[in-house]
């Protein structure tokens, strides 16, 4: 179970009312007069906070469109910027005292759903998605060559998981990192991790991953195919620096020629 938000908390005295109206059986949700639909914004701008039974507990980050801007680290009690171009806003960010309000919120709210989740006469819905696992190379593939590989989990919601690499078959723990969930739109996450491999022929690399309450898991393999050779690329260049250098003679002389030739009379 899973408590989440976009861009606003309830607060508690509006949660516990609508909570508490769940459990009677006269409760009418309150109607509001439809008004007419907004302009679409160019961007948007988000801040998700979530909590969970499940590891991580809790979750703050801010994004603009699908794209994560700053993310709190909780155990540490401050923001880090997701690149380093953002750093310098890092000390504008939201303060973490505010944010230990929000995550006390949060863990209320997210006791008082399990409390009514347990009760015989309410039956709350629970959202799940499928995460879709991809594994491809950071940078273009040359066997014998330093890489990354990239492996991108999406859809997945909860925001829970374990991530697994292996080669050949066998366990891989050297070299991994892995990030923190990322908020998407409609309050979807994903997620990433980084394998630094040297690639050669007859590799296979494998990427699992695993969330809570799951008998399967989500599972890409990534074996080198059609590969560039080094050596071709390197003879690619220089053929390619070598016919510019023809061109640019060809025409300083065609230059030359034509501004020195006799202009007819007018």
């Amino acid at each position: 179970m899973v408590v989440s938000s976009q861009i606003d908390l309830l607060n508690w005295a509006q949660a516990e009312e609508v909570f508490e109206g769940l459990l009677d059986p006269n409760f009418v949700p309150e109607v509001k007069e439809a008004q007419s639909a907004p302009e679409e914004p160019v961007h948007w701008f988000s801040q998700v906070f979530f909590c969970q039974r499940d590891s991580p507990f809790f979750g703050l980050a801010q994004g603009l469109d699908d794209d994560q801007l700053f993310w709190f680290d909780f155990p540490n009690s401050s923001w880090h910027a997701r690149l380093p171009d953002f750093h310098p806003e890092v000390p504008s960010r939201v303060p973490s005292a505010n944010v230990s309000t929000q995550r006390e919120l949060c863990r209320e709210l997210l006791s008082l759903l399990s409390n009514i989740s347990n009760l015989p006469q309410v039956q709350l819905p629970e959202s799940k998605g499928i995460p879709q696992v991809e594994v491809f190379t950071r940078y273009p593939l040359q066997l014998g060559k330093p890489n990354t590989l990239v492996c991108s989990v999406s859809n997945l919601f909860p925001p829970s998981a374990t991530i697994a690499w292996a080669w050949n078959g066998e366990p891989v723990t050297q070299g991994v990192s892995t990030t923190q969930v990322y908020p998407v739109g409609g309050l979807d996450f994903e997620l990433f991790s980084y394998l630094e491999v040297t690639p050669q022929e007859g590799d296979v690399y494998s990427c699992s991953i695993h969330t809570p309450g799951d008998v399967y898991n989500g599972l890409a393999y990534w074996v080198p195919r059609d590969p560039v050779p080094s050596d071709f690329l390197e003879t690619l260049g220089c053929g390619v620096a070598f016919a510019v250098g023809i061109l640019l003679v060809i025409l300083g002389i065609f230059l030359i020629v034509k501004s020195r030739m006799p202009r007819s009379a007018e």
